[in-house]
């Protein structure tokens, strides 16, 4: 058997949490869908406790998309629990990205049957804040058990919402695309004009002319501010 191409992620950083901050229960949460131009941004956290991972975990961009389907049916069943939490893009144009994902991400660890004590975070920025006690890794989702789980199972399941999503929007290519930018989507953008699944407040909407007047700008009292992290213009 071939050695794999990357480091498999460890317990390392939640036994630093239980060591330092006597948690007992740990979460890692990632997200997927932040720099899509349509859908929700959706958060996982998974508890997995400090067993051996499955095989081949890693952070899901690094596999293929059978191999995701494959992992995130095994993870299902072996994580301690796991739960979801979406942020409409209604909600993403009116409180804009940060605190979307925090309301994600609240929404899911507030769905997991016991309250985590720490939570691992994937990425160097900390949008959730207190109370909740968080530890931030960049590239979490490749160093982390729990991140890489949550990492798995958030992809595989916005992916097949989003697939859901584009049945009655064809032109779009979401079952291939996820709202993500493509040429396909590109296209149909510019033909047909946004669904009632597109983020309304994204940059792509300033290159669409025909369009542009559906463009939602946030207050001051909606948001945090107008930029939106990971943005993709039409130019990309």
């Amino acid at each position: 058997m071939n050695a794999m191409p990357y480091e498999p992620p460890t317990h390392t950083v939640e036994r630093s949490l239980r060591a330092t901050t006597g948690a007992r229960i740990v979460a890692g949460v990632d997200e997927v869908g932040r720099g899509a131009w349509a859908g929700p941004v959706t958060v996982c956290a998974a508890v997995t406790g400090l067993r051996r991972p499955p095989e081949g975990l890693t952070d899901s961009k690094l596999l293929t998309v059978k191999r995701r389907g494959e992992l995130a049916e095994i993870l299902r069943a072996w994580v301690t629990s796991y739960a979801l939490g979406h942020a409409s893009p209604e909600e993403i144009d009116g409180l804009g990205m940060t605190a979307a994902l925090r309301l994600a991400a609240v929404r899911a660890l507030e769905a997991l049957p016991v309250r985590p004590d720490a939570v691992i975070l994937d990425g160097k920025h900390d949008y959730l804040g207190r109370p909740w006690r968080v530890r931030t890794v960049i590239k979490g989702d490749q160093s982390c058990v729990a991140v890489a789980a949550a990492s798995v199972i958030a992809k595989v399941q916005r992916d097949k919402m989003m697939a859901e999503l584009g049945i009655d929007h064809a032109d779009f290519g979401f079952a291939d695309n996820a709202g993500y930018p493509s040429p396909v989507h590109k296209a149909a953008l510019a033909e047909r004009g946004p669904t009632p699944y597109h983020r309304l407040s994204w940059a792509y909407l300033d290159a669409l002319p025909q369009w542009r007047h559906l463009k939602k700008v946030r207050s001051s009292a909606e948001g945090s501010g107008p930029e939106i992290e990971g943005q993709l213009g039409f130019d990309f």
